[in-house]
């Protein structure tokens, strides 16, 4: 993905109170591609051998104090070795004051200068949530979300066989919608999945014999989630004799979302069966394991113990 110079002044221009210290139209169209932001301080210093090419670069009071501090000569050569390099933008925080000569060179090499009223570690802490999630790595899945108990459930499964209808029936019993047939999924960190629904689809259901129907309407505003965080995966699947399925939940499967692992739980479906109550279950069995408390090894614990002495018996019985 991409962001344009114009696209962050119009998205983020009053939250970093931002404005443009430039002229010149063409260049608020340059790309910003990388969501890094770094100090040229050791390029101005003549140090260029690691300039991180492609990335904002971002003055404080330190660095503007340097360039006062050079003679006009010196000043010219260290601001001219600066837009040499191809960068996005400069954004000089403070709301300081350049020197004419440094917003001369910024125009005739197409760089637009942006100037935040912001104290630098103030901006910093602003402007990177708002880069990493605007070039997170993120993927479309086919299924619904939904926050059951706060986990949030991701249902997968091939079209038709109940993902939305389960999805509604947790909301008619007080549980949440996030997003209903394709979820936005994007990676935050290293260790975070976070679901959305895209926009035109946002707080609607497709439900096959009655159509298009809007949650948020028919049930209230407390019936929908913005986002939610994945946390387990729930597999619909045909029931069929043929297959052997999970029966003590010791063996956890996963799947792969983003190039990070996520819990996989399979439920066969068959008539009769109560998914929804399952997919609670599912919720809170998930809350217990994250405080620690693991009711299939626990059970998997006593068992064992209870047949230690059996099995010391038929250790011992040789005939």
């Amino acid at each position: 993905m991409s962001l344009t110079v114009e696209d962050l002044l119009k998205l983020r221009g009053e939250s970093l109170c931002l404005r443009l210290a430039t002229r010149g139209d063409r260049a608020l169209k340059r790309e910003i591609v990388e969501g890094e932001i770094s100090s040229p301080g050791l390029a101005l210093a003549g140090y260029t051998e690691r300039f991180a090419i492609g990335r904002i670069q971002v003055l404080g009071e330190t660095e503007v104090s340097y360039l006062r501090s050079l003679d006009e000569e010196r000043r010219r050569k260290v601001v001219e070795t600066l837009f040499s390099f191809d960068v996005p933008c400069v954004i000089v925080t403070k709301g300081l004051e350049l020197p004419q000569l440094f917003l001369e060179t910024a125009e005739r090499q197409g760089i637009p200068v942006i100037v935040s009223e912001l104290r630098t570690a103030e901006f910093y802490r602003r402007m990177h949530p708002f880069l990493n999630d605007y070039f997170a790595p993120q993927t479309f899945v086919h299924g619904s979300l939904a926050d059951v108990y706060g986990v949030g459930l991701l249902f997968v499964g091939r079209s038709g066989i109940g993902k939305s209808e389960c999805v509604l029936d947790l909301v008619e019993r007080g549980h949440r919608l996030v997003a209903d047939d394709v979820v936005q999924i994007t990676r935050q960190g290293h260790d975070v999945l976070i679901g959305r629904s895209p926009e035109l689809g946002r707080h609607h259901m497709e439900i096959r014999g009655i159509g298009i129907v809007d949650i948020r309407a028919l049930f209230g505003i407390r019936a929908i989630r913005q986002q939610k965080r994945i946390e387990v995966v729930v597999q619909l699947v045909d029931w069929t004799d043929q297959t052997a399925y999970d029966r003590t939940g010791l063996d956890a499967a996963h799947t792969v979302i983003l190039d990070m692992p996520i819990r996989r739980v399979t439920v066969p479906l068959n008539p009769g069966k109560n998914i929804t109550v399952i997919s609670e279950v599912v919720a809170m069995t998930h809350l217990l394991r994250y405080a620690g408390v693991d009711s299939a090894a626990a059970f998997d614990a006593r068992l064992r113990e209870a047949m230690a002495p059996v099995r010391e018996y038929l250790e011992e019985d040789y005939e």
